[in-house]
């Protein structure tokens, strides 16, 4: 996208939308693009050991077939925006449902190794436009003194779909007696773990009809009588829409469409901006909070906990995900997103160590002693809970907001891609890692939680309260 919605003069609209529980419904349906990203990236956890069975293949192997789907993210990342400026924001959202759906068929009735691995890219690819296509949107339909809420919807979204899939992968396995290859439905319990997307994405599907395109986008290709319809719809009749349709078409006047190099500049390739963005996506990946979502069952099963209950603890853990996801959107608009970062980085540190701590012991009888084992279980939790209720909302509500007009739309895709990369690096290298040495790979990802302290202090600006315009 060239841009996000561009904020009004001051008194240019009411304070609170007349329609505010319209504008609260297009968020929520665009955010299942978001539940189906969380759902989609997290439901393969209760695939892991039963495709390393199925195909009988290593630690490194494996990780790759896991892991492949996140090239597919970094290429829908970076290419989507480019495409909803194109065809628009809601022809991408059905575009991403439609591979979503083929993606779940797919994965669900493979042929071979190479097969599946092909349908998790293909999913990939949606996960990636999803990522950016949600945000963006809610940003240009959002008024601004709601935009932080509702931009969390994204991640709100995402962190209901990481539950229900574990939900659905804990229900699943019960139903089949506690064996991800059991027989359910004439086929493996893991593959109707992996079918069941197909539901939520053709509801996604179905919700994109029910929505209006971007403002912006329609007075882009010269439908402004539409696009002053659904300023009404969203910010209130109350609002002087001629003045709004003349500040974003002035706004759009001054821009030219964003590409790669409007990024490059200063003195590391990228302008600083730029890799600000890189950085908060970096390091919001490093962390290793996908780990907790893609291998939660392989590293509890690991440390001597039974399938059945490593299962139910990474649904539990998927419940915490949700209450600090909630704890954001409450504060983000109000702390701001600074606060909300360093806080998190503080906990998240605390809990990966106490992890490292607990993982350096031996296992006694195939499990980690009992305080240990305790001690990992909660400092996974809290792990995850400082996450959510920060970085998990805050870097999503930020590359939505920080860049300046000229370069959000190549920018963002940038971040974003950078995001899938090192997602990518982390999910790849993690079953390795961990056969190497599970408490010095839990050393790793403390240490970059506690680096990303002085990265937000000394170079991420907060961007509460201002209007789009003035990031630049």
């Amino acid at each position: 996208m060239t841009s996000t919605a561009q904020a009004p003069a001051s008194g240019a609209r009411s304070a609170q939308p007349e329609h505010l529980g319209h504008v609260i419904f297009i968020a929520a349906a665009a955010a299942m693009g978001g539940f189906l990203f969380g759902y989609d990236s997290s439901v393969i956890n209760g695939a892991v050991e039963a495709i390393r069975d199925r195909y009988d293949i290593g630690s490194a192997a494996l990780a790759q077939v896991i892991a492949v789907a996140l090239i597919g993210c970094a290429i829908g990342a970076a290419t989507a925006g480019r495409i909803a400026d194109r065809i628009g924001r809601i022809r991408v959202m059905q575009i991403a449902a439609a591979l979503f759906v083929v993606s779940a068929v797919g994965s669900a009735l493979p042929f071979s190794l190479w097969d599946f691995a092909l349908w998790r890219v293909v999913g990939g690819f949606a996960i990636g436009m999803a990522s950016v296509i949600g945000p963006a949107y809610i940003a240009e339909v959002a008024p601004p003194a709601y935009r932080g809420r509702l931009g969390s919807f994204q991640q709100a979204a995402i962190v209901v779909g990481i539950a229900i899939s574990q939900l659905v992968n804990w229900g699943l396995l019960n139903a089949a007696d506690g064996d991800q290859r059991g027989k359910l439905m004439g086929l493996e319990a893991w593959q109707v773990m992996l079918g069941v997307m197909v539901v939520p994405a053709a509801l996604y599907g179905l919700l994109s009809f029910a929505i209006p395109e971007s403002p912006r986008f329609l007075l882009s290709v010269g439908k402004r009588d539409r696009a002053r319809e659904i300023l009404a719809e969203v910010e209130g009749t109350g609002t002087d829409l001629d003045a709004r349709v003349a500040e974003i078409e002035h706004a759009m006047k001054s821009e030219h469409t964003s590409s790669f190099k409007d990024l490059l500049g200063g003195g590391f390739f990228f302008k600083p901006i730029v890799w600000v963005g890189i950085g908060l996506s970096v390091f919001q990946q490093f962390v290793g909070i996908n780990v907790a979502f893609y291998y939660s069952s392989t590293l509890w099963q690991s440390v001597g906990v039974d399938p059945a209950d490593s299962f139910f603890y990474s649904f539990t853990t998927s419940i915490i995900n949700i209450v600090g996801t909630v704890i954001a959107m409450i504060f983000v608009d109000r702390v701001g997103r600074r606060p909300l970062a360093i806080i998190g980085s503080v906990g998240m540190a605390v809990g990966l160590a106490l992890e490292a701590w607990a993982f350096s012991y031996d296992l006694v009888d195939g499990r980690l002693p009992s305080a240990q084992g305790w001690t990992a279980l909660v400092a996974a939790h809290v792990f995850v809970l400082f996450f959510a209720l920060s970085w998990g909302v805050v870097v999503w509500v930020m590359l939505g907001e920080m860049f300046p007009n000229r370069i959000r739309a190549a920018a963002l895709g940038v971040a974003a891609a950078a995001q899938w990369i090192a997602n990518w690096a982390i999910t790849a290298s993690f079953p390795s890692l961990a056969d190497w040495n599970l408490s010095a790979t839990y050393v790793i990802y403390t240490v970059f939680a506690a680096l990303s302290i002085p990265f937000v202090l000394k170079f991420v600006k907060e961007t509460k309260g201002k209007s789009l315009e003035e990031m630049g």
